[in-house]
């Protein structure tokens, strides 16, 4: 449950191309999640790779902290915050977590707004529904 097994990354060259090719993303301030459900049957709902720019973090020791950082994050609340929600139906989910912020920010806030991500994703996902 509260684990991030093999399984659960995403690394197929394959996959990643298809994900960003053909995939929808939106921008959740430090984050930018992509976003893509394939038809192929898998032993878990959702693969994700975690992305921290060169770019920005010249230094590897400050790419390594906010990764290490994120993929505690979404370890402890994949289960209720994006698996639990998912439609069973569309197959299994690509999904990537690039982080677009300027600074190293502490782990309570990158939890806090990792959840946000996954509600707004819950949002985008469900169908639209009326509210009276």
């Amino acid at each position: 449950m509260y684990t991030f097994r093999k399984e659960e990354r995403l690394c197929s060259r394959k996959h990643l191309d298809l994900l960003f090719k053909n995939g929808s993303s939106f921008l959740l301030y430090p984050f930018r999640v992509s976003y893509l459900f394939i038809d192929q049957p898998a032993d878990v709902p959702a693969q994700v790779v975690i992305n921290v720019p060169k770019k920005r973090y010249k230094r590897a020791v400050d790419r390594n902290l906010l990764k290490r950082r994120i993929r505690e994050a979404y370890r402890l609340n994949k289960q209720s915050q994006l698996y639990l929600p998912l439609p069973t139906d569309k197959g299994l989910l690509l999904f990537s977590i690039q982080f677009v912020g300027k600074d190293k920010y502490a782990f309570p806030f990158i939890e806090k707004k990792l959840i946000a991500t996954f509600k707004r994703f819950q949002n985008l996902i469900q169908p639209n529904e009326v509210h009276q």
